[in-house]
């Protein structure tokens, strides 16, 4: 199984900016929440249990090195690294943020990519949740860290009265040289063998690492999965593959899940 970049060194941090620390602290005194909730999102978070505590968010801005291409296909791992370390960076500090309004957890989390014009190699990832916490114990995440998911609220709300919660955003990625294609006009149907089996490469591998994220998390699964192909700014032959979900584990045996009710409207 292909092991995440920086799977056992996770950052720890405690860098907010102070304007950040005043923010939130004003906050948590007066009681006062921000969301990026919809309004049915708010109210059926509210009707799992959970109370909004505010929004909160991380980011990181990355210079990505040079690592040259050797004409062979395969996974370049500086690139790989860099990525990775940056997503986690953000997603590390808007657990901070989370963490000084005394939340349980970060529901309907977004994690974004921005090219700003300091340069081709420099990018922001910015990650942004809303902080929630319990009416009952037990939800907080591995190390005693809020958990993360980017599930909506309606999924959030049909997770927990299915019988699971969720512990984790989990991530897996690979930057990968995929090959060129053939020169010129091909005469016949015909599939491109190499560049079918790099790409396959490059999925899987960072599919693995999001899974190897979610074991360690003894998770049971992961929900929600998405897989986004990008080529930055490295130009078409160089990708980047990424796979994000929200792991989930088991709070009861009993999984019974609400049968869906019609709605008809009534309005023109």
């Amino acid at each position: 199984m292909a092991e995440p970049p920086q799977a056992h060194q996770r950052p720890q941090l405690h860098d907010l900016p102070q304007h950040a620390k005043e923010r939130l602290a004003e906050m948590r005194e007066h009681h006062f929440f921000t969301s990026d909730l919809s309004v049915n999102e708010f109210l059926l978070v509210k009707e799992a249990g959970f109370q909004p505590l505010g929004l909160v968010m991380g980011s990181s801005i990355y210079h990505i090195g040079y690592q040259p291409v050797r004409g062979v296909a395969e996974e370049l791992t500086m690139l790989t690294q860099a990525l990775y370390s940056s997503r986690e960076l953000a997603m590390v500090r808007m657990e901070e943020e989370a963490d000084e309004l005394g939340a349980d957890g970060i529901v309907a989390v977004r994690l974004t990519l921005n090219v700003h014009a300091w340069g081709a190699n420099v990018i922001e990832f910015m990650a942004i949740g809303t902080a929630v916490k319990s009416d009952q114990p037990g939800f907080r995440g591995p190390e005693n860290r809020p958990f993360t998911s980017d599930l909506s609220g309606q999924d959030f709300w049909t997770l927990l009265n299915a019988g699971y919660r969720p512990v984790g955003f989990v991530m897996g990625n690979c930057v990968y040289y995929v090959g060129q294609a053939p020169q010129g006009q091909p005469t016949v149907n015909q599939e491109l063998v190499g560049i079918t089996q790099s790409l396959y490469d490059a999925r899987e591998l960072a599919m693995e690492r999001m899974q190897v994220e979610a074991e360690a998390m003894n998770a049971a699964g992961i929900v929600g999965v998405t897989i986004d192909e990008n080529n930055h700014t490295w130009g078409p032959s160089v990708l980047e593959f990424s796979a994000v979900g929200t792991a989930v584990v088991p709070i009861r045996d009993d999984h019974h899940i609400p049968k869906p009710t019609l709605v008809l409207s009534v309005g023109d």
